[in-house]
């Protein structure tokens, strides 16, 4: 689960960027399992945070369907 989340990270990163982004640059930053279904957060050190992919990669499995979604997200900072 967590490897597979891990690869479906890098591809979405790397389609974004137009360039390869590796599956051991990836780490996951939160994950949760409910039942057939299951949910991580991934992120990279590979990439800025001036770069137009997002900070995290939503990778979204549902278990019923044998589905699995990827969703790009931006940290978003509120400051002062």
């Amino acid at each position: 689960m967590l490897e597979k989340a891990k690869q479906l990270a890098a591809q979405e990163f790397s389609r974004l960027l137009g360039r390869e982004i590796k599956v051991e640059d990836c780490f996951v930053v939160w994950f949760s399992k409910t039942l057939q279904n299951w949910k991580a957060l991934v992120s990279t050190n590979a990439i800025s945070s001036n770069e137009k992919c997002g900070d995290y990669a939503e990778v979204t499995h549902n278990g019923d369907k044998e589905e699995t979604y990827v969703d790009r997200s931006e940290e978003r900072r509120v400051g002062k």
